[in-house]
């Protein structure tokens, strides 16, 4: 089952059932008004909104709508909570390698996990407004779980059963405003402006056998400017799936209905930078710092930019067939007007 929200008066938006090849909808106000709703009565209304998805792929709704992906919002456009963890260790290991860091040896146990900001989205479709260029802007491709209801002190199993759809995130980076505020000790905030999620949301089985283990075994593909950049594959080196990153958040706190949680930026271990880039034979990269990191250990210092007002972005992930599963986060940077 694909749902979407669409933009409308009200900031929460319009819920629509889409079929599975995106390219039509259907509003369901008599089942539930907003993406959250559906989500707060999941029991009573899954079993409606997958009739209504059954028909729409068989052709037997007539008042369906063309599917517009730049009229959509993020499937959720706040949320009661947006934990991102950090899955892919090899990204973390990267990082700390740049700076001449070892890895604590408790990051291969123990999930990264920081609480962004939840109370405003971007659409997928949405520029990403930055005030200055200085401030080092980055992309981070990730997929991301939308759950139910999750007790207190949940086992991975207990949380697998709670996760209810899934989605890509383009999670935005601030790079030259981390180092000062984990200077502090406190971890990122100013650095993270609003993210951005795929048009559609979908339900684990939409990715038949490519979802296992808790984790999407896809590539995520990912282009700047619309030269391919990245295609790792999100289920190879995920340290961390999705049931153990939402048991790690249930530890201490229960998960809402409507709560999500983000893989961190997807990442294979590749070995050097010459073997590593798309341009080379490699997978690339879900991130520019990846690649600046890998100058950066090679080189002694990154060699490639950050961003700049004008760049795009696009981040998709495709089924064994060629399809689109989520549509395509696609956004421009462009400087900030109040």
């Amino acid at each position: 089952m694909k749902l979407a929200t669409l933009k409308s008066s009200s900031r929460d938006g319009v819920l629509v059932v889409v079929n599975r090849n995106l390219t039509l909808c259907l509003a369901v106000p008599a089942i539930a008004r907003t993406l959250q709703e559906a989500l707060d009565n999941w029991d009573a209304v899954e079993g409606k909104l997958r009739a209504t998805y059954d028909a729409l792929n068989q052709g037997q709704v007539q008042d369906a709508q063309a599917f517009d992906p730049a009229q959509c919002h993020s499937p959720l456009p706040r949320a009661y909570q947006w934990a991102d963890g950090s899955a892919y260790v090899n990204h973390v290991e990267l990082v700390r390698r740049a700076r001449g860091a070892e890895l604590p040896p408790e990051f291969w146990t123990d999930p990264l996990m920081y609480q962004g900001g939840s109370d405003s989205f971007a659409g997928p479709r949405d520029p990403i407004a930055i005030r200055s260029e200085e401030w080092g802007i980055d992309l981070e491709a990730e997929v991301a779980v939308i759950t139910g209801d999750i007790p207190m002190g949940a086992t991975p199993a207990q949380a697998a059963d709670g996760i209810r759809l899934i989605m890509l995130v383009n999670d935005w980076s601030l790079r030259n405003l981390i180092p000062a505020e984990f200077a502090k000790g406190f971890g990122f905030f100013q650095s993270k402006p609003a993210s951005a999620f795929s048009p559609v949301a979908v339900t684990p089985d939409e990715l038949g056998d490519d979802w296992r283990e808790g984790k999407a075994h896809r590539p995520l593909t990912v282009h700047l400017n619309d030269a391919l950049f990245g295609k790792p594959d999100a289920g190879q080196d995920m340290t961390f799936n999705f049931p153990q990153l939402i048991a790690h958040v249930a530890k201490t706190r229960e998960l809402e209905a409507g709560s999500i949680i983000g893989s961190g930026t997807v990442s294979n271990k590749q070995g050097d930078l010459h073997g590593s880039s798309i341009a080379n034979g490699g997978v690339g990269y879900c991130c520019l710092a990846e690649v600046r990191m890998y100058e950066t250990i090679e080189m002694g210092k990154p060699q490639t930019s950050f961003l700049k007002f004008g760049d795009s972005v696009k981040i998709e992930m495709f089924d064994r067939n060629g399809q689109s599963l989520f549509g395509a986060i696609e956004q421009r940077v462009q400087p900030y007007a109040a």
